[in-house]
């Protein structure tokens, strides 16, 4: 061996007992290219991580689910892309259609626990959201918050919730309605919806005015006031959750997913790189990182302030079915998109 040995060959070195059998990074100076659609602090603090534990390099491409997903689909096996990982589940399903992405070493897939993952394996669950109603105290008491989110679309509920259609996260609650009630049921809701809310763009935007007291409540997904709460509080201060529980569609943990490309070029670098961010090192992030969303590793703890998981009595929704495209033309059959 010479002198000169590189940090990065004895990091390698090292991780060859942790995580073995690993990748060939010291010998490979392009890295992994990872097309994300992930909250970039978050996914950063898993790069920097892996990066520092493997030498493996990762150049991220930022973007939205949909974005990207598409993207992915028109590339196809002509896509720079090793990685994929999304917010939302629905993406992932778009991309898995398409047959693009490699099935996911086994050892990695043992790492989540099943709720938290499809059955086929080629993608896999990285992080959890749950859908909750972020409601104004002022404006209603605990008595009167909707028991389902199928009750907003009643009657008296008309100008008095918000939501963010146009955005991935409220199209993935859509798409969990539509696997669990059946394409009629959700139709007749989003007509409903269309008549009875009051629309924002993205979910920060609906927490704000939820606070400033211009709406009484809306759908969102919990993360967005913790994180603000962790801050200032100055966006969420006047708010409240509200989780609705009993395995209603109101209840849905919408997984944030990731997947290996079949066209890498870097297969056991972009393999190791899932089997990092699902495992202990990996999800330990999600404990100690502000993005305060969900670990999914098995035996993973969340972060303390979170109600847990097992608490949510989320309905049971089979990731790999949630119909991204048919939830498009439902929402705009209802003119909301």
């Amino acid at each position: 061996m010479k002198l000169g040995v590189s940090l990065c060959s004895i990091a390698m070195i090292t991780s060859s007992i942790l995580l073995a059998p690993l990748a060939s990074a010291a010998n490979n100076n392009e890295g992994i290219v990872v097309y994300n659609a992930q909250h970039e602090n978050l996914v950063k603090s898993w790069v920097d991580g892996f990066t520092k534990e493997t030498g493996i390099k990762v150049t991220l491409r930022n973007g939205g689910d949909s974005e990207l997903g598409n993207q992915l689909v028109q590339e196809g096996s002509a896509s720079p892309a090793d990685v994929f990982l999304t917010e939302n589940s629905p993406a992932m399903v778009l991309v898995d259609n398409a047959k693009l992405f490699a099935p996911l070493d086994a050892a990695t897939l043992e790492q989540v626990a099943p709720a938290y993952r499809p059955e086929h394996g080629r993608w896999i669950g990285i992080a959890a959201r749950s859908t909750v109603f972020v409601y104004n105290p002022a404006k209603l008491t605990e008595a009167q918050l909707p028991q389902s989110l199928m009750d907003l679309a009643k009657p008296e509920w008309k100008g008095r919730w918000a939501a963010s259609p146009s955005g991935a996260d409220f199209q993935a609650i859509v798409s969990a309605m539509l696997a669990l009630k059946g394409e009629q049921a959700t139709l007749d809701w989003l007509k409903a919806m269309k008549t009875n809310f009051v629309a924002y763009k993205g979910n920060s935007t609906v927490m704000k005015a939820v606070n400033a007291g211009q709406i009484d409540g809306g759908v969102i997904y919990h993360y967005y006031r913790f994180v603000d709460q962790a801050k200032t509080g100055e966006n969420s201060k006047n708010t409240q959750l509200h989780y609705f529980k009993h395995q209603d569609p109101g209840a849905f943990v919408s997984i944030s997913g990731g997947g290996v490309l079949a066209s890498s070029k870097h297969q056991q670098d972009a393999q190791a790189f899932m089997k990092w961010v699902t495992g202990k090192s990996g999800q330990e992030i999600l404990r100690t990182n502000d993005a305060f969303e969900y670990a999914v590793g098995v035996n993973a703890a969340s972060n303390p302030k979170l109600v847990p998981l097992k608490e949510l009595d989320a309905p049971k929704v089979e990731a790999s079915s949630l119909n991204s495209k048919k939830v498009i033309d439902l929402m705009t059959q209802a003119n909301l998109l």
